[in-house]
């Protein structure tokens, strides 16, 4: 959800009774800690989520940067407008952001989540002498038992169907591409430690079934897309109550790493190119968000990272604490207490 979620959505989320959550990994530590300020001021005392990347910082190769401007240099063209001339790594992985540890240090958010692996031991413990507790995404078992070994506090089980970027520690390893619930049941069956389910679950029944299998709570986030404290812009709100609900994909070619998207005019662009002609993530997103931005400047939106699950469908147009206590009251109505 970064990018997408916002102070104001936490805040609504938590007071709600939720665990409100932002995403700070495409921000710089100065912007972070303003989030999280504002978060704070509007909340009422409730906890708060940081999520934060943990990708291997990017390894430059000018030759394929090169090749992939030029490649996209017509679709620049068609909304009057011309590509970078190079492109850069656009935000810093958490995994060597003194800056962005030193705030979360200082302002001791109740949990810190990481997602495409994990920080150094160092790190990880600073945290939690900060008080943190500390939560991690995975997406096989053996990914688990990393982050159980390395001392987490829980895990998220992410499985295929969910939105934004699939966070398998290596991107050139083999994916087993286990859905929410299977993944979800694997893990509760294999380690000692709180499993949360995440990745297509939009509704008090897709929550009931989770905990059902044995998770402790489930994340949502395509569920709150578009709820008026989103930041997602209006092609991205059209574009999740159309068709591309029903067809969402998963694309390297917006960030240079797999995530799943509405289906749009990038993620067919994407279909035509190999993985080896995109540069590495986050260098290809540059390129991506510029061609976005120039894009929308003449009003086509069909360039966005419109990140979304494939429960899209189900997204729902209200408030994030209505949203919350339907949720609850839904999840009631399954048998389960919220």
């Amino acid at each position: 959800m970064a990018g997408v979620s916002t102070p104001a959505m936490a805040a609504a989320a938590s007071n709600a009774g939720a665990l409100g959550s932002m995403g700070v990994g495409a921000t710089n530590a100065a912007g972070a800690a303003q989030m999280i300020r504002a978060a704070r001021a509007l909340s009422k005392g409730g906890a708060l989520n940081i999520n934060v990347f943990c990708h291997r910082p990017a390894t430059a190769n000018r030759a394929v940067e090169a090749a992939w401007i030029e490649r996209l240099r017509p679709q620049f063209a068609r909304y009057g407008a011309t590509p970078p001339v190079a492109l850069a790594e656009i935000y810093q992985s958490f995994v060597t952001d003194e800056a962005m540890l030193e705030q979360f240090v200082e302002l001791r958010p109740e949990v810190v989540s990481f997602h495409f692996g994990l920080p150094s031991a160092q790190r990880l413990e600073r945290l939690r002498k900060a008080g943190c507790v500390l939560i991690a995404s995975v997406t096989k078992l053996a990914e688990a038992e990393a982050v159980v070994a390395a001392g987490v506090d829980a895990v998220i089980a992410q499985g295929y169907e969910a939105g934004g970027h699939r966070g398998v520690f290596d991107p050139e390893g083999p994916d087993d591409r286990l859905g929410t619930f299977a993944l979800t049941r694997v893990l509760v069956s294999k380690l000692r430690v709180p499993v949360i389910a995440a990745g297509g679950i939009m509704d008090g029944a897709g929550i009931a079934a989770a905990l059902q299998l044995g998770a402790v709570a489930a994340q949502l986030g395509t569920a709150f897309v578009a709820c008026p404290e989103s930041s997602a812009d209006d092609g991205y709100r059209a574009a999740l109550k159309s068709d591309a609900a029903f067809h969402t994909v998963m694309t390297a070619a917006i960030s240079g790493r797999l995530a799943r998207c509405l289906s749009n005019n990038f993620t067919r662009l994407g279909e035509s190119v190999s993985p080896r002609e995109i540069p590495a993530y986050p260098i290809a997103y540059d390129a991506g968000k510029a061609l976005h931005a120039a894009a929308k400047a003449q009003s086509e939106f069909g360039y966005g990272a419109q990140w979304a699950g494939q429960g899209a469908p189900l997204a729902r147009v209200m408030p994030t604490g209505d949203l919350v206590r339907e949720l609850a009251a839904e999840l009631e109505e399954a048998g389960w207490r919220a």
